[in-house]
């Protein structure tokens, strides 16, 4: 939910050059008009001590009472938040209060207020926040996997925050940097870690009970994400993880008369359209579809750029069906569930197959790891564009630490080369065979998305020089499609330097 922005002055005693800063409060609500895509229902912003906060609200949790920036009784703390914080009801039995809302976002100033950066781990949720108050004290931090996004600008004067790259203006981007998941951030203490892998624990022996963890710990994590005073549906693409999202939401809301909202998108009669066809009738689902065309695709490609804030070919692919599946579900729903995280957990990529067991287990954990700058980056963006926001419950950290247990040798494919095969067997009898069994399709393949944006490729580089063009920020590209989208990139945010901000691929 919501973009948030913010300007933090580091010292009274600090006369930042013009360049760096002139009105922080000029410049954060510059910086929130930029981000007002991300948050249709209102937006707002407080001067408090040496910062400035903003935020531009989606409506989610306590849609009459939860607008934000949410401040102390006194007017002395405030604290803007993107996200979800999911375990707030047990935060407010613990923590002294008063409570002036019912938001979730509300804990995360109570939280620092009483155990200052450190209490970030006390946090179950997505989330990136800023809490400043006014006696100059200033936190801000981001969720362990990055699922919500956070980018800062550091100067000798001042420090900006935003939740898109869009909102810096361009004297601050060649500052710009991606906040690091897992970590909170203070003047006084620096960037300091508070996420770590977690500690090594038994691998499971029993598959029995393996299979029966699997299955309760992903349906309590579904149901945490229902969290909603707003309506809630899930994106479909008739691919195992997205299905078993379905088929839990389709039990929970059984007997409520409530048919749960369901999303898919694609070419004519594509793969992932037929197969979510049939998911949804089996659960009896209410199913909605967009339909595209090639000139569809062709007309979404700049814009789709431009919301992800990334180049990456493969992130690209996948995002166009699912900017335009994003539109469509933002007509009917706030919130949406996705089957993202799935494949990083339970090895279910096609290049993971040839690997070995130690080999697979270093790429799992980088894969997971590396999600912050890619499908979390296009999740997040492509949903936010439109005003609509994804929860990721296959990335809860109780799913992935139970993952974390899982011996390889369960992970890798079984004899007939089926991945994900032990996640399939936790959840038989949910769903047919035929469709908890179908193979793994990619987004983009499946959805008919990747002959399309094949077919676009020399119209976005024509010549025949196109390797030897480079520019400005941006590493050589490693194909005619990748070149295509670093122009509408560099042209929608020049001065970002790619390997601060875009991780590992950027540099490639």
């Amino acid at each position: 939910m919501c973009g948030i922005a913010a300007v933090h002055v580091l010292s009274a005693g600090t006369d930042p050059t013009p360049e760096q800063l002139t009105d922080p409060v000029a410049t954060g609500e510059a910086m929130l008009a930029r981000l007002r895509h991300r948050g249709p229902d209102g937006e707002g912003s407080v001067r408090t001590g040496p910062t400035w906060l903003g935020h531009a609200r989606l409506s989610i949790v306590d849609v009459e009472g939860g607008a934000q920036p949410l401040g102390s009784p006194d007017g002395r703390c405030w604290a803007v938040v993107n996200g979800e914080v999911y375990n707030h009801d047990d935060l407010r039995g613990d923590l002294p209060g008063p409570f002036v809302t019912g938001s979730d976002s509300e804990m995360v100033r109570h939280v620092v207020a009483a155990h200052g950066g450190p209490g970030t781990a006390l946090l179950r949720g997505m989330f990136a926040f800023c809490v400043a108050a006014d006696d100059g004290s200033f936190v801000a931090a981001r969720d362990p996997l990055g699922i919500k996004p956070l980018y800062w600008a550091p100067s000798d004067g001042y420090v900006a925050f935003a939740s898109e790259l869009v909102a810096f203006d361009v004297a601050a981007r060649p500052r710009v940097e991606e906040f690091p998941p897992g970590h909170w951030w203070s003047p006084e203490t620096g960037l300091v870690r508070y996420a770590h892998a977690p500690a090594s624990t038994p691998e499971l022996t029993d598959r029995d009970e393996a299979l029966s963890l699997i299955r309760s710990t992903l349906v309590t994590a579904i149901r945490r994400r229902t969290m909603a005073d707003a309506p809630v549906g899930v994106f479909l693409s008739g691919g195992l993880d997205s299905s078993l999202v379905a088929a839990v939401l389709a039990r929970e809301a059984a007997g409520s008369g409530h048919r749960v909202p369901s999303f898919a998108a694609g070419t004519h009669d594509s793969p992932d359209l037929v197969a979510a066809r049939a998911v949804a009738d089996h659960l009896g689902l209410d199913h909605h579809e967009r339909v595209y065309s090639d000139d569809d695709v062709a007309a979404a490609l700049p814009a789709v750029v431009r919301s992800t804030e990334s180049y990456e070919p493969s992130l690209i692919r996948s995002a166009v069906p699912n900017y335009l599946l994003a539109q469509t579900a933002a007509q009917h729903v706030k919130v949406v569930l996705t089957g993202e995280g799935a494949d990083e957990l339970f090895a279910g990529y096609d290049h993971m197959r040839s690997l070995d067991a130690a080999a697979l287990a270093e790429e799992l954990v980088r894969s997971v790891a590396g999600l912050h700058n890619l499908n979390l980056q296009r999740c997040d963006r492509v949903t936010m564009a439109h005003g609509l926001e994804a929860r990721v419950p296959f990335l809860d950290l109780d799913v992935v630490a139970l993952a974390q247990r899982i011996p390889i040798g369960w992970r890798l494919p079984g004899a007939e080369g089926q991945e994900k095969r032990i996640l399939r067997e936790a959840f038989g009898g949910w769903l047919p065979d035929d469709l908890l069994w179908r193979r793994k399709a990619q987004f983009g393949d499946g959805s008919g998305t990747t002959d399309v944006m094949a077919r676009l490729a020399r119209a976005l580089a024509p010549g025949d020089d196109w390797q030897s063009v480079r520019l400005p920020g941006l590493p050589a590209a490693r194909s005619r499609e990748e070149l295509g989208y670093q122009r509408v990139f560099a042209e929608h945010l020049g001065g970002i330097r790619a390997d601060r901000v875009l991780g590992r691929f950027a540099t490639a």
